[in-house]
């Protein structure tokens, strides 16, 4: 039969000291004397009682306080996350959990960092952001840390950071899964492949280039990377000059957001047209897929990565480990196998 955990009111009965008391020890409330102090935390370590933060903060009607940071601009994966944590905040409101969400400039590590200030200056408990691979950026999250506010990142991580907890895909991962199946679309075949992504300084990004170079370097030409910035209208003119140059191309692989100007370019180019693979499953990716202009969709599953974020802050400032999930596993679409849209009967 397991071991009864201790409680707090074996704590006080070793002790030999009032429930109040130890309570008062145990939540550093001060007003005892040391000889009691001293007697409840002998008590404490004879007993092996481990405090239930998550139970005292209940108790105490605590208001848990966090932000989430997120890319601004056109970026519709981002929308979408933000429409979510926004849900998450209305839904986490009666647990006494207030969740802001908050824009800064995508691929601005200063305004990041200038907002991160701002928020710890504000007393939040916890902050989720999208990583950027900067020094100021790994600087200031060590920073949040050391002022006691836990930092998760978000789709894109910063490993040389001491954040808590990454959550997201693997990104580099899923850039070999893009190789593989541009690989497969070329039967056994070479080609080139065009990588265009917002930004290598965004380490998703980046990774997902790299993974696909794992796979299809000495057997493809990799052209140089377009950084469209997530801009649609960027992207739509930086690929249609690309392909305009190098008409040997034979894949485009968009590790980043602005596909709505490379659908458009995709739209007007004739046929035979390049294999495509892409990220995150939009209202204008589907439309690609579906009238065949695009060929694949990795997906990371916005839902998941929200649902994980808001669980992880949570347990952080309970003080209890967050579920040890790992890296969450993306959903590739083609047209034949969408899901119904959103609202759909």
């Amino acid at each position: 039969m397991d071991r009864r955990m201790p409680t707090l009111s074996d704590v006080a009965q070793r002790a030999r000291v009032s429930y109040a008391t130890a309570d008062r020890v145990v939540n550093a409330r001060g007003g005892v004397s040391a000889k009691s102090v001293d007697r409840v935390r002998a008590a404490i370590e004879d007993l092996g009682y481990v405090r239930n933060v998550a139970a005292a903060n209940l108790s105490q009607r605590k208001l848990y306080r966090f932000a989430v940071v997120l890319p601004a601009g056109s970026n519709a994966f981002f929308a979408r996350v933000r429409a979510l944590f926004v849900e998450a905040a209305e839904r986490l409101r009666p647990d006494r959990v207030v969740l802001r969400v908050e824009d800064v400039e995508a691929f601005d590590p200063r305004a990041l960092c200038a907002r991160l200030e701002l928020l710890a200056e504000d007393g939040v408990d916890g902050i989720a952001l999208v990583g950027s691979d900067d020094a100021q950026v790994t600087a200031a999250i060590d920073g949040l840390r050391d002022r006691g506010i836990s930092v998760v990142t978000l789709v894109s991580d910063v490993p040389g950071s001491g954040r808590d907890v990454y959550v997201g895909i693997d990104n580099r991962t899923a850039g070999r899964t893009a190789g593989r199946l541009i690989t497969l679309a070329h039967a056994g075949g070479g080609g080139a492949v065009l990588p265009v992504v917002g930004a290598l300084s965004a380490p998703d990004h980046a990774e997902r280039v790299a993974g696909l170079r794992d796979v299809l370097d000495g057997f493809f030409r990799i052209a140089p990377v377009i950084e469209g910035r997530d801009r649609h209208a960027e992207v739509e003119a930086r690929v249609a000059q690309a392909l305009d140059a190098d008409p040997a191309i034979t894949a485009i692989y968009s590790a980043g957001a602005g596909n709505a100007g490379l659908i458009r370019v995709l739209e007007a180019k004739p046929e035979p047209r390049p294999v495509v693979v892409l990220h995150e499953l939009v209202p204008h990716t589907r439309r690609g897929l579906e009238a065949g202009l695009i060929d694949i969709v990795i997906d990371q599953r916005p839902e998941e990565e929200v649902t994980r974020a808001t669980e992880t802050l949570r347990a952080l400032a309970d003080r209890r480990d967050p579920a040890a999930a790992g890296p969450i596993v993306p959903t590739i679409f083609v047209a034949e196998n969408l899901p119904p849209m959103p609202g759909a009967p």
